[in-house]
C-alpha cells in the first residue's frame, strides 16, 4: 500500500472518527497537504506537512505520514523539522505544534518541547479537536507540580505528603510518565490519591482523572472520598447516568465496566481523554483485562498497592517504570505499625481436626504463574478451596468449633458479652450460609442479627441501609461471613476479629485480609463508634494453618479478652453472698441468693454454651441447692 492509498484507507478514516474534517485548505480541521513557504531565497522554497490539525487558524500538530511498508518511525525526524518549521515560518507568535507520526497502523507522539521522548500510542486513535486544544492549554498553562502544596486536611500525615512529592518530582522533573506507590493497607491510599488529584488540578496537570478499582464496593468508596475532599467534584458514575458521559472530572470505574467503554466505543473516548489513571491495587494490573485499559490511554500513571514491594511481581514493575524493582515510594506495614497509625494483630490457632499437610507442595511454580499470567488468569486469585473440599466446610463440627472459639476469645464489646466487629472468610457462598444458620442456632438469643452473610451474590447488598452499610455503619449484624467480596478494600476501623475459616494460597491476597483488621479508630472519642470505643489490637483466629503455610510467625495470642458484664456480676454478687454469710448478714444473703438464682434461671436454654453446661446447671437450679447455702 503507497502512501497515498494508506492515507484514504487507513489515516484519513481515524482522523474521521475522533472528530477531525480531513481535506485540503483553512476550511478543514485537519489541513492536508499544508504548505510551509520559506524565505526568499530558500531552497526549496517552500515544504508541505501531509497534516496539520488546527485550531482557531493555528496548527496544534503536525502529522506526517509513511506507507504502510515503512515503520512509522522513520517519520520521526520529517515530523519533528515539520513541526519546527511551522514554528518558525507560519506561527512564529504561535505554539510549537505537537508532533504525530504513523504508517496508518503504528501513531506515535512527541511532545518535544515538553521535555518528554516520542510514545507509542497503541491504539492508534487519534484525540479528538476538543482534547487537543485542552491538550496545547495545559502545555501553555501548567505550573509547578512540585510546589504546589498538599492540602492536609486530605492527607495531612507526613508519609502522604511525601508520597505525591514523590510522584510529583517524578513526572515533573525526571519526566517519567508512571509512578508506584506502595502503602500498606489501612494508610490512606485513597486519600492519598485524592490529595494528589487535588494537587494536579491545581497545578493544572489534570483535569480528567480515571480511578480503577477492582470492585463495586471500592468504586463507591472512593466516590465518597472524592466527592467529599475535592473543590470541583463532578464525577462519574451518577444514579441516573446513561452510558459514558464526557463532561466529567473524576470518573471511578471498575476495571471490567472501563474495558467495556473502550471496546464499545459507544461515544469516542480517545487515547488522550485522561491527564491521570490511578490504578487501585495495581499488582493486578498486569493481567490482560486490565493492561489493556493502562496501555489504551497516553496518560499519566499511578499503580497503588498494599503488597509489600519483595512481593510486588516483576511486571507491576515495569509496568510504572520501576524496572529497577523500586517504587516510587514505600510505606510499610511495620513502619506504620511503629508510627502508630496502624494496629498490629495477635493469632489464635485453632486445629480443627481437618488435614492440610502437604499444601506447600501444591503451591504454584513460578512458571505456571507466568503461564496463567499470559492467559489473562490471576494467578493470586486461584484458592486451594473447590467442590473437592466442600464436604471441609460445611461440616457441622468443625464450623461449630470456629463459631465456638470467635464467641469464648474473640476480641468483645464494652459488655464483654458480644463480639466486636468481625469478617468470617469462607470458602463458598455455601460455606457461609451454613455457617450463618449455624450461628443462630447456636445462639438463638441474637434473634437473627448477630451476624449476616455479605456476598457479592446477595441482593441489595451495595445499597444505602443494605446489609453492607449495616455492617459498615450500625451496631448490628457484628459479623460478616464472606466470600471474597470484603477480602479486599473495605474500610471499617471497628474491625476486631478475623476468622480464618478457609485456607489460601495467595501471600498477595493473605495479606489483603489481614489488611481488613489494621485500621485504628478515630483520634476524636467522641467520633468514635458506641460499639467500639477502644482498639488497641486486633486479633485474627487461624483455623486452616495459614500461618504455618506462609512461613509466618505471628504473636500468638494471649488472654485479653473483657470479661462479660454479666459474668462479672454474677462474681460479684458470689463474692457479696460469701461475705454476707461469713458476717451473718442473713438479709443480704438472702438478696444476693434470690439475684443469682434469677439470673442463672434466665439464661438462653438454646445457646451453646447453657447446653454444654446442661448437667451443671440442672443441679444448681433444685431448690435444695439454694436452700443448701444457709
Amino acid at each position: 500500500m503507497n502512501e497515498e492509498q494508506t492515507r484514504v484507507d487507513l489515516i484519513d478514516p481515524a482522523m474521521i472518527r475522533a472528530g477531525w474534517k480531513v481535506g485540503e485548505g483553512p476550511e478543514f480541521s485537519a489541513w492536508s497537504e499544508y504548505k510551509i513557504t520559506f524565505p526568499e531565497g530558500s531552497s526549496p522554497a517552500h515544504n508541505y506537512v501531509d497534516y496539520c490539525l488546527m485550531h482557531d487558524g493555528k496548527v496544534y500538530a503536525v502529522v506526517e505520514a509513511k506507507k504502510t511498508i515503512r515503520g512509522a518511525e522513520q517519520g520521526r525526524e520529517q515530523a519533528r523539522q515539520y513541526a519546527h518549521d511551522v514554528h518558525a515560518y507560519c506561527q512564529p507568535d504561535g505554539p510549537m505544534p505537537f508532533i504525530f507520526y504513523t504508517n496508518g497502523h503504528e501513531l506515535y507522539f512527541w511532545d518535544e518541547e515538553g521535555g518528554y521522548p516520542p510514545r507509542k500510542i497503541k491504539s492508534g486513535n487519534y484525540p479528538t479537536p476538543d482534547d487537543l486544544q485542552y491538550m496545547m492549554w495545559k502545555k501553555m498553562n501548567q505550573e509547578s507540580m512540585v510546589n504546589t502544596p498538599v492540602d492536609a486536611s486530605i492527607a495531612g500525615r507526613y508519609y502522604q505528603t511525601q508520597a505525591i512529592q514523590a510522584v510529583a518530582e517524578r513526572f515533573e522533573q525526571d519526566k517519567f510518565r508512571e509512578s508506584l506507590l506502595v502503602m500498606a493497607t489501612g494508610t490512606g491510599k485513597t486519600r492519598t490519591a485524592t490529595a494528589l488529584v487535588d494537587v494536579m488540578q491545581k497545578s493544572k496537570w489534570a483535569k480528567r482523572i480515571l480511578f480503577l478499582v477492582d470492585r463495586r464496593a471500592l468504586r463507591d468508596q472512593a466516590l465518597s472520598a472524592y466527592k467529599e475532599h475535592l473543590t470541583e467534584p463532578s464525577t462519574y458514575p451518577k444514579p441516573d447516568d446513561r452510558g459514558f458521559p464526557l463532561d466529567r472530572r473524576v470518573y471511578v470505574q471498575t476495571y471490567h465496566t472501563m474495558l467495556g467503554v473502550i471496546q464499545k466505543q459507544e461515544n469516542y473516548v480517545s487515547p488522550f481523554f485522561f491527564d491521570l489513571i490511578i490504578a487501585d491495587e495495581a499488582h493486578r494490573s498486569l493481567f490482560n483485562t486490565f493492561k489493556e485499559i493502562i496501555d489504551y490511554f497516553d496518560a499519566l500513571k499511578v499503580g497503588l498497592t498494599a503488597t509489600p514491594k519483595n512481593k510486588v511481581h516483576a511486571s507491576s514493575y515495569e509496568l510504572f517504570s520501576c524496572s529497577d524493582g523500586m517504587p516510587t515510594f514505600e510505606y510499610s506495614y511495620e513502619r506504620a505499625v511503629s508510627d502508630g497509625f496502624l494496629n498490629d494483630y495477635e493469632v489464635l490457632k485453632v486445629r480443627t481436626g481437618v488435614q492440610i499437610d502437604g499444601l506447600k507442595g501444591e503451591e504454584l511454580s513460578e512458571e505456571q504463574r507466568e503461564k496463567l499470567i499470559l492467559q489473562g488468569i490471576d494467578p493470586d486469585e486461584i484458592d486451594f478451596e473447590g467442590k473437592d473440599l466442600e464436604k471441609e466446610f460445611t461440616n457441622k463440627d468443625t464450623n461449630r468449633k470456629i463459631l465456638m472459639e470467635l464467641m469464648e476469645n474473640g476480641i468483645m464489646d464494652d459488655s464483654g458479652t458480644t463480639p466486636g466487629k468481625t469478617i468470617v472468610f469462607c470458602a463458598t457462598q455455601n460455606h457461609a450460609e451454613a455457617m450463618k444458620k449455624l450461628l443462630d442456632e447456636m445462639y438463638p438469643h441474637y434473634s437473627g442479627r448477630l451476624g449476616e452473610v455479605i456476598t457479592s451474590r446477595m441482593e441489595r447488598v451495595h445499597e444505602k441501609g443494605g446489609l453492607l452499610d449495616q455492617f459498615k455503619n450500625h451496631d448490628f449484624p457484628r459479623i460478616a461471613f464472606s466470600v471474597d467480596m470484603l477480602d479486599t478494600g473495605i474500610d471499617v476501623r471497628e474491625i476486631v476479629n478475623l476468622v480464618f475459616a478457609k485456607p489460601v494460597r495467595s501471600w498477595i491476597k493473605f495479606w489483603q485480609m489481614i489488611g481488613r483488621g489494621t485500621r485504628v479508630l478515630e483520634e476524636d472519642p467522641a467520633a468514635r463508634k458506641p460499639w467500639c470505643r477502644e482498639k488497641d489490637r486486633f486479633q485474627i483466629i487461624d483455623c486452616w494453618l495459614n500461618f504455618e503455610y506462609f512461613g509466618e510467625n505471628p504473636t500468638a495470642s494471649t488472654d485479653k479478652a473483657t470479661i462479660p458484664m454479666p459474668v462479672r456480676l454474677f462474681k460479684a454478687r458470689i463474692k457479696r453472698l460469701e461475705a454476707s454469710l461469713k458476717a451473718t448478714d442473713q438479709a443480704t444473703a438472702a438478696l444476693m441468693r434470690d439475684q443469682l438464682r434469677e439470673q442463672v434461671e434466665n439464661l438462653p436454654a438454646n445457646s451453646v454454651v447453657v447446653q454444654d453446661s446442661a448437667t451443671t446447671l440442672h443441679r444448681v437450679k433444685d431448690d435444695i441447692f439454694w436452700e443448701g447455702l444457709f
